[in-house]
C-alpha cells in the first residue's frame, strides 16, 4: 500500500502492486551488487588485476540500477525497502558461496547470479507492463540490457578455450 500521496497518474489501486514488483527487484538487485563485492574482496589467482576490477564495475553499474529502482518505489508513494533483512527475506537469488576464492569460481558464481537476475527482471517488465506503468517496465528493461551486458562479459571469460 503506498504510505505518501504523490500526484503521478498510476493508477492507486495498482501502486500496491507495482511497489511489490519493484521491491521484489530491489532485493534481488541489491543483492547481485552485494555478491560482485563479494567477488571484488575475495577472487585469488592468476587473473586478480582484472577480474578484481570487473567485479567492482559490476557492483558499480548494479548499484545505479539500484537507485533508479529504489527511486521509482519512493515516486509513486511506496516506501524502498532496501535493508539488510528486507533483503534477506525477499531476494531470491541463491547464496553466494562464500568458501570460493579462485577467479573462475567467482566468474562462474557471478554468472548464475547475473543470469537469474536478468530472467527475474525480465518477468518484471511484462508484470509492470500488465499493471500499466511504463515507466517502471522500462526502468527493468534498462537493468535487464546491462545485467545481459554483463552475463557476456562473464560469459566469455567461462567461454575461452585456453
Amino acid at each position: 500500500m503506498p504510505t505518501f500521496k504523490t500526484r503521478i497518474d498510476v493508477p492507486s489501486d495498482k501502486r500496491p502492486a507495482i511497489i511489490a514488483l519493484l521491491n521484489e527487484r530491489l532485493a534481488d538487485l541489491i543483492n547481485l551488487m552485494l555478491q560482485c563485492k563479494q567477488a571484488h574482496w575475495n577472487v585469488k589467482g592468476p587473473h586478480f588485476i582484472a577480474l578484481h576490477e570487473l567485479f567492482d564495475e559490476q557492483a558499480e553499474l548494479i548499484e545505479e540500477h539500484v537507485d533508479t529502482v529504489a527511486e521509482r518505489i519512493t515516486a509513486l508513494g511506496g516506501t524502498a525497502e532496501g535493508t539488510v533483512a528486507a533483503i534477506s527475506t525477499r531476494s531470491t537469488l541463491p547464496k553466494y558461496p562464500l568458501e570460493i576464492t579462485a577467479g573462475m569460481q567467482h566468474v562462474d558464481a557471478l554468472a548464475i547470479a547475473f543470469a537469474n537476475t536478468g530472467s527475474l527482471v525480465r518477468q518484471a517488465i511484462d508484470k509492470a507492463d500488465e499493471l500499466g506503468d511504463a515507466d517502471a517496465a522500462d526502468i527493468f528493461t534498462a537493468a535487464s540490457r546491462e545485467l545481459d551486458k554483463q552475463l557476456w562479459f562473464l560469459e566469455a571469460h567461462l567461454q575461452a578455450k585456453e
